[in-house]
């Protein structure tokens, strides 16, 4: 059912992202245009651009929410390394989206594979995070920032990435999710062991 709520608000954005996925999993990213997405959530294509700046980002929009998570993780400071290891588990106990290990995911996943402006929109996502992240460590950790903001968010696509590869071949859930839990905690000792 449409959220309601005013042209501008959280609501309208809600309601034009639930409409973008829904024709993005169906028809595939490539095939929608703004203007079917503008139809389907009963906005303009100028309320959709307000919203998402662009067409990536109606499909790819948890970077904000990604990014707030990793700034909020190290806030604390102290151990650097076993905060993000934290976080990671977290997000995987939680099988948040984010992780790869939410159930409903795969679809999410098969798009994403078949569209080369979404892989490379999720490559420059990352390169954001890497960013907020270095940002992030720079006033308070007394290694290399850029460098441990690098390795971790590197590791961490890497991880995702074959975590993804191994849903849409139909692996078992728990072994995927044991798997991933694995590789994390690899993540984390390999980043323990260079001492940036």
């Amino acid at each position: 059912m449409p959220r309601t709520g005013s042209r501008g608000g959280p609501q309208t954005r809600a309601r034009i992202a639930e409409a973008a996925a829904g024709l993005f999993l169906e028809h595939g990213f490539d095939t929608v245009t703004v203007a079917a997405v503008a139809k389907a959530a009963g906005v303009s294509s100028v309320t959709v651009f307000k919203h998402f700046p662009r067409k990536e980002d109606l499909f790819l929009d948890r970077q904000a929410e990604a990014e707030e998570l990793l700034r909020a993780a190290v806030r604390p400071g102290g151990d650097i390394i076993g905060l993000l290891g934290d976080l990671t588990l977290r997000l995987a106990d939680e099988r948040h989206p984010l992780s790869g290990l939410d159930p409903a995911s795969v679809p999410f996943f098969r798009t994403v594979a078949e569209s080369a402006a979404l892989t490379a929109r999720a490559r420059e996502i990352a390169a954001g995070l890497q960013q907020a992240l270095t940002e992030e460590l720079t006033p308070a950790y007394d290694g290399d920032a850029a460098l441990l903001a690098a390795f971790f968010v590197a590791g961490y696509s890497t991880v995702l990435i074959d975590t993804a590869r191994r849903r849409l071949t139909g692996d078992s859930m728990d072994a995927v999710a044991d798997a991933h839990r694995a590789r994390l905690r690899r993540l984390s000792d390999a980043l323990r062991a260079t001492a940036v």
